[in-house]
């Protein structure tokens, strides 16, 4: 059982597996290495551990993390094509974004920025954290939240692309988000450049990233 579902083509760095099938004299190493030469070259199993029975890697979860990457630059780069989503056009202004952001953060009806599970399912999230740093070329979207809607990062990432060209202003964020409508938002960004992160836990339970790890650099 995963932490949650990704959509097809987005990366992950972060996910979590559980199982309750687990005979009680496994060792986590045995089960570890295993794991790995089976997932072949794709998929790489980083730890395994004993978990309480109750523990389950969604429900147990309170948040998870996915970084959003752009490249904001005239010309691609072959190295981090299959991870970043290439903006062409002028600069975009991160600052405008970042303010855009500010207005998305909290606990809101994100119907405007995803689909909904089912019809009648609520589209009700906390998100915790929405930012946008740039390094170079490079733009990282973080955002953190207690679940998502199928496709929320992407229409978030999409939106605030068209604050940091210049076609929304920060303040529209608070109509996009009261309209309810997909068609309110901008457009879906692509899936490769989306990457799972981190699945954040109780004290004792989360497995938080190398802080130097910075996914979608160059040779990483």
């Amino acid at each position: 059982m995963g932490a949650g579902r990704t959509d097809a083509g987005v990366h992950a760095v972060g996910q979590v597996m559980s199982t309750p099938d687990a005979p009680d004299d496994c060792r986590p190493d045995d089960v570890l290495g295993a794991l790995n030469k089976l997932c072949g070259p794709s998929i790489v199993v980083h730890s395994c551990t004993a978990v309480p029975d109750e523990f389950h890697a969604r429900f147990s979860a309170r948040s998870r993390t996915y970084i959003y990457a752009v490249l904001d630059s005239p010309y691609g780069d072959p190295w981090l094509a299959a991870t970043v989503m290439h903006h062409r056009g002028a600069p975009l202004d991160v600052d405008a974004m970042n303010e855009a952001a500010g207005h998305l953060v909290g606990a809101h009806d994100f119907g405007s920025f995803g689909r909904r599970p089912e019809p009648d399912a609520s589209a009700e999230r906390v998100l915790y954290e929405l930012r946008c740093e740039r390094q170079g070329a490079l733009i990282r979207v973080r955002a953190r939240a207690n679940a998502f809607i199928h496709q929320m990062v992407r229409s978030l990432v999409g939106t605030l692309v068209t604050v940091g060209e210049g076609r929304r202003r920060p303040e529209d964020m608070v109509g996009v988000l009261e309209a309810r409508d997909r068609a309110a938002a901008g457009p879906v960004a692509p899936p490769h450049g989306l990457c799972l992160v981190s699945v954040e836990y109780d004290a004792g339970w989360s497995r938080p990233l190398d802080p130097a790890f910075q996914p979608f650099d160059r040779g990483k």
